[in-house]
């Protein structure tokens, strides 16, 4: 039995953190999507640069394992460093490899949830007013699209660290980016909204560092977890054929 989580995003969300300055975590019962296939997770989660290393969801998928016993939680890395909302809008490449990446662990899954970490890049002055209807829209599109209907949708709130970024003088804005993630979960009782108030960055006070990830994972499904019960029951959605059932018990 797998449950699946979608993660998208920029960089925060593939996850910038050190390795070497990653607490000690079990990667037990937690998988991930590779050639549409689970394989055991390792790091980095999501390999988009060569720069990718510790990430939010590895916490996340690690205490909704240990809530869930005998279910195995896979991780569906879908994001990519330095995307804008434009580039992550329907129809566009980063928006249907997540449409198809996603299509592919629905074979042998079912997703409970989708972690959203995204913004830096739509700080500057031009692009932020836009923000809550452009990231809206992108939500509402993915929940048609792959028949998400009440599955949880989380997202992350930009580091209060991005106004120190000195040479980046656009970052100043990012409280309005986070207006409106707060907005879009004040609105939809499926959407939790995750404040990273207190994390710190790495040196480039840009990215969260690697202690910083895993607090945010856990704060990420804190806010899981408040989302109101519905009748919902996550119930797997398994092809019958025995080409799949010898697929899983490669695994």
């Amino acid at each position: 039995m797998t449950h699946s989580i979608l993660i998208i995003g920029q960089s925060n969300m593939s996850g910038r953190g050190i390795p070497s300055e990653a607490p000690a975590l079990s990667f037990r019962n937690i998988k991930m999507l590779r050639n549409g296939r689970w394989q055991n997770a390792f790091r980095p989660i999501c390999p988009d640069r060569t720069t990718a290393g510790v990430c939010l969801a590895e916490t996340f998928a690690r205490r909704y394992a240990d809530e869930h016993p005998g279910v195995d939680v896979g991780i569906i890395p879908c994001s990519d460093g330095g995307t804008s909302l434009s580039q992550w809008r329907e129809g566009g490449l980063l928006y249907d490899n997540t449409v198809y990446q996603t299509r592919l662990a629905l074979r042998t899954s079912t997703v409970v949830a989708v972690l959203w970490h995204q913004g830096e890049a739509d700080c500057g002055e031009s692009k932020h007013p836009l923000y809550y209807e452009r990231a809206l829209a992108i939500f509402e599109a993915l929940r048609r699209d792959l028949d998400l209907g009440d599955v949880p949708f989380i997202l992350g709130g930009l580091g209060d660290f991005l106004k120190d970024r000195t040479e980046s003088p656009q970052f100043v804005n990012y409280h309005y980016v986070n207006a409106a993630l707060r907005r879009i979960c004040e609105e939809d009782p499926l959407y939790a909204y995750v404040d990273a108030s207190g994390l710190s960055a790495n040196a480039d006070n840009l990215h969260f560092n690697a202690s910083s990830l895993h607090e945010f994972g856990y704060r990420y499904y804190e806010a899981f977890k408040k989302i109101e019960k519905t009748d919902r029951v996550f119930e797997e959605k398994l092809a019958p054929d025995d080409a799949v059932r010898t697929a899983m018990e490669e695994l």
